[in-house]
């Protein structure tokens, strides 16, 4: 058994634009490392990769930086020189249409195969540990690529051994704009092996007849919407049976978390913080929400500042409702059902016998106001 290393989305020289200059530096240098530490798990012998396949957007740019063009050719050199083959489809982000696209300009000194033909073709056959490995691709290329519907005819040679495609684009017309669409139907008649695929940053995997389809996902994400999958894709292949498996390898990257809090839980601003300490590692990438009713003012700010040294990046959204103790009192001299209600729980929280028991009722306050005043006009 052998296994081909599928990476997609790497999209190296990306800085986060919501990070202040030097976090942001900081965390591009740590995404560009990516590729590097996707070559030293594909030389490990333990890891049986025999064949690499990057489906578009390995750069951010199609202009990237030449010190990071010539930093991603040593890594793929890396891979040459050990006896695996690699091959690299130009994405959407880095599309090689442009007359100075990364492609363009190293096309010559590029390893292992390049795609550049706009149309899907047979690009390659490899001989992959000891099994002839027939590769099919494109690289969307404007003015010449078929865009407008869903790409349906496939070429596929009549030959013995696997059959491999690497497409940048999206199964049917998922995907939005600078999406290349491709048929699922066509696909399947295609009879492919296995189609490797990038565009889409999430993780996922679907059987079209008897090919498996799937996209790597992109291993670190750009932000909290795109958190990222924290897995590299191996496609396990059995000579004379094919494909056999799909494996996530988890992979040790920078977290990027997103936590929900009901501020209303604690008693104090001072309890909040506490909790906020430890929601997430020191490391992380780290939004926080607040909801809920609190007994205490919030200011986001103020806690963003307090706590931004303990992670790598801390935003703290406010979506609280906030309740005064005068505010309170008012609506307990009401004779409206709000009245009625805060009048009630504040009695029972003035005598609560026991700390939980208060604690219950205070929350029982909390939750009971912001019910109450959602429900519109109080009679």
């Amino acid at each position: 058994m052998f296994r081909i290393l599928h990476l997609a989305d790497l999209h190296l020289g990306w800085e986060p634009a919501f990070m202040p200059p030097p976090r942001a530096a900081e965390r591009r240098q740590r995404r560009d490392r990516l590729l590097e530490r996707a070559v030293d798990y594909a030389l490990d012998p333990e890891h049986r990769v025999a064949l690499v396949v990057i489906a578009g957007d390995l750069f951010e740019t199609h202009r990237p930086e030449a010190a990071l063009v010539t930093a991603v050719i040593g890594q793929l050199r890396r891979l040459e020189a050990a006896g695996i083959p690699v091959v690299t489809v130009p994405g959407n982000h880095d599309e090689i249409t442009y007359h100075d696209s990364v492609y363009r300009l190293y096309g010559s000194s590029w390893p292992g195969v390049l795609v550049r033909n706009a149309l899907p073709d047979r690009v390659a056959t490899l001989t992959v540990a000891g099994t002839p490995v027939h590769l099919y691709g494109l690289a969307y290329t404007g003015g010449i690529t078929p865009a407008g519907v869903p790409l349906a005819d496939f070429p596929r040679a009549d030959e013995p051994g696997l059959h491999v495609a690497v497409f940048h684009g999206t199964l049917g017309r998922w995907g939005g704009d600078r999406s290349l669409p491709l048929d699922r139907e066509g696909l399947r008649r295609a009879g492919y092996d296995y189609v490797a695929l990038g565009h889409i940053h999430q993780a996922h995997e679907e059987w079209l007849g008897p090919t498996l389809a799937a996209y790597a996902g992109a291993v670190e994400g750009k932000g909290f919407d795109d958190p990222g999958t924290g897995a590299w894709t191996l496609v396990e292949v059995e000579p004379g049976r094919g494909v056999v498996g799909l494996r996530r390898e988890p992979v040790e990257v920078q977290p990027v978390v997103t936590v929900t809090v009901d501020a209303g839980r604690f008693p104090s601003v001072e309890r909040l913080r506490s909790h906020l300490e430890d929601v997430a590692p020191p490391d992380a990438i780290l939004r926080v929400r607040l909801e809920g009713v609190p007994a205490f003012p919030v200011d986001a700010e103020v806690l963003a500042v307090a706590l931004g040294h303990r992670f790598f990046h801390l935003e703290i959204e406010d979506a609280t409702d906030p309740v005064s103790p005068e505010q309170l009192a008012a609506w307990a001299a009401e004779p409206t059902i709000l009245g009625l209600f805060v009048k009630r729980l504040l009695g029972e929280i003035d005598a609560a016998a026991d700390p939980r028991r208060r604690q219950v009722a205070e929350r029982a306050l909390r939750v009971g106001v912001r019910a109450l005043l959602r429900e519109g006009p109080r009679p």
